[in-house]
């Protein structure tokens, strides 16, 4: 559960008492939040400046760059009767992943790389959502190799497009453009909705999909 604090947001704890990464914890009617800081995920930036985000508290979500869970935790709070699995090949901050997983049952890691989907589909089911976080030049092949293998037809992904890390050259407009291009000549996706991330995110665009 989301609720909305003036400019701000905040997820029902899952685990109350627990702070992940230093955020206010909040109460409200006897309820306990946790102050989703936008300045610390791609997807709470997204949401504070008004995405939809179609996430139901039973989905599988397939997390791709999930490094230390700040955003997954508060994914987490709402998959409440759902399960995120959280890919990274980095292992100290996969570490801390672990570490809060243990904490909370609705999160699985998996440590290797979001390049090759075919060596966790052991561990993955059929998704309904991807949320894909990754800081490579092939981000458009990541998410489409993985959708092809995980995502349930008409399930969504959220994609944070990182523009100086598919082309420092270019001006970020143009990198967003070739990148909604190369998704849309996929053949995999509708694309639901764009936003850019400023002033949270410099030279990010975040994408709502849908598979076709």
């Amino acid at each position: 559960m989301i609720i909305r604090l003036g400019r701000n947001i905040a997820t029902q704890n899952l685990v109350p008492g627990q702070a992940v990464y230093g955020e206010d914890l909040i109460k409200r009617k006897g309820v306990e939040y946790r102050v989703w800081e936008p300045r610390r995920s791609k997807v709470g930036a997204t949401l504070v400046k008004g995405m939809k985000f179609p996430l139901r508290e039973n989905h599988l979500v397939l997390y791709l760059g999930v490094a230390s869970g700040t955003t997954a935790s508060h994914l987490s709070d709402m998959l409440t009767k759902g399960m995120l699995f959280g890919v990274d090949f980095a292992p100290r901050v996969l570490r801390d992943f672990v570490l809060l997983a243990e904490t909370r049952s609705n999160l699985i890691p998996v440590f290797d790389t979001a390049n090759k989907p075919e060596h966790y589909r052991w561990v993955v089911p059929q998704v309904d959502f991807i949320v894909q976080d990754v800081a490579q030049p092939n981000q458009a092949q990541i998410l489409i190799k993985n959708a092809r293998m995980f995502l349930k037809k008409n399930g969504h992904a959220f994609v944070a497009v990182k523009s100086r890390s598919i082309d420092v050259t270019a001006k970020p407009g143009d990198v967003f453009k070739q990148f909604k291009q190369e998704v849309k000549a996929s053949g995999e996706f509708e694309i639901l909705e764009d936003i850019r991330l400023e002033p949270f995110e410099r030279d990010h665009m975040a994408l709502l999909l849908r598979k076709k």
